[in-house]
């Protein structure tokens, strides 16, 4: 051990430190997606607290039911496209690509889709307003284009879902509208 530097004896210290921090955080985070009932209790006691709110969220299966919808509409029109659902902070939740879609498409239903539910308006709204703002556009990670649309529940943005790959940004709308509506069926 004597021929083991210290140097080397503090950094290997500080690797099996850092390793058992991550398998702890992960042994918390896997506990986190099953709290115990009492924790669940504890929650809905606190929701009374004005300090915390309470959110509406679409679940990963919805997603997906309104993305298949969205991707069926435009298969049976003969188009090209892919579909991304992102939920209310943004974040992809599902993005399905059909087949023959172009390879621009798969980033442009996202931001399309991080589009319409940061404003709570359909993207094809939203180009209109470049003209009054045009630096609206530069916003990191948006899409003024059509083909957006929020999801939306008492008039409150949940989600977003966004199509890019048909020939025009009204057709791409077309069918994001026809995913938000298989929501509601």
């Amino acid at each position: 051990m004597s021929s083991i530097s210290v140097r080397t004896r503090i950094l290997t210290g500080a690797a099996v430190a850092a390793a058992l921090g991550v398998g702890t955080v992960g042994a918390v985070t896997a506990s986190a997606d099953a709290p115990a009932a009492e924790s669940r209790a504890a929650v809905k006691a606190d929701t009374s607290n004005r300090h915390l709110q309470q959110t509406t969220q679409l679940t990963v299966d919805a997603a997906s039911r309104a993305a298949q919808a969205t991707l069926d509409a435009a298969e049976r029109a003969g188009q090209r496209i892919t579909v991304a659902v992102v939920d209310r902070n943004g974040n992809t939740l599902v993005t399905l690509r059909g087949n023959g879609a172009g390879p621009q498409s798969y980033e442009s239903a996202q931001q399309k889709a991080f589009t319409a539910v940061s404003w709570n308006a359909p993207t094809s709204e939203l180009v209109k307003r470049l003209d009054s703002t045009p630096n609206l556009k530069d916003i990191p990670g948006t899409l003024f284009l059509g083909g957006g649309a929020p999801v939306q529940v008492k008039g409150a943005p949940i989600a977003g879902i966004g199509v890019a790959g048909a020939p025009s940004g009204a057709q791409d709308e077309e069918f994001a509208r026809a995913g938000v509506a298989a929501l509601t069926r």
